[in-house]
């Protein structure tokens, strides 16, 4: 089964706010659906069934505090020229806590084999871009600035993913709340 460890944006105000501004950019690309929105922390990929009990073991040791997350400003990846991922970013203090989180998961996780291939960058995906649409620099200029609200984390999650051609399905297979 194909999963990964992330958390996931629970204030449907902030969720409704970027429903709105996926809506007034207009560009030839896919959204990310609000029940979908989410910061993955470890990708972990195909993994076999039998190791999944492992991995809610070793996640259950993790510790840690409620994230307040403020929201603001929308970035490309790679870049605003030719852009593939469309994102949100977040305030300074909690992408410091996020990177803990995430450091820890994969702390937790590296003794069965799991290990981030690149740093983690907190960021929440808002559009994923399969095409050239062009450069956006300018539309992606009007919103460096935006404020789309905040959110308190409360959980991670270890989560599957079925990938279909009407967009992925996940399913939560373990909560750990924050303390």
């Amino acid at each position: 089964m194909r999963t990964f460890v992330a958390v996931e944006i629970q204030n449907n105000d902030v969720l409704d706010h970027i429903a709105k501004l996926q809506s007034d950019l207009k560009i030839k690309a896919k959204p990310v659906s609000k029940e979908n929105m989410h910061f993955t922390l470890l990708f972990l990929g195909e993994i076999a069934d039998e190791i999944a009990p492992k991995i809610i073991e070793s996640l259950k040791s993790i510790t840690f505090s409620p994230i307040q997350i403020i929201f603001s400003g929308v970035g490309a990846f790679p870049n605003p020229r030719f852009p593939r991922v469309l994102w949100i970013g977040v305030d300074e203090t909690a992408a410091q806590n996020l990177v803990k989180l995430a450091k820890q998961v994969e702390e937790k996780l590296a003794p069965l084999g799991f290990k981030s291939d690149k740093p983690f960058k907190p960021h929440l995906t808002i559009f994923r871009i399969k095409n050239n649409i062009g450069d956006i620099s300018k539309e992606l200029d009007k919103l460096k600035t935006i404020q789309l609200g905040h959110d308190t984390i409360t959980e991670l999650k270890f989560k599957k993913s079925i990938l279909t051609p009407n967009g992925p399905i996940y399913t939560d297979l373990q909560v750990v709340k924050a303390k």
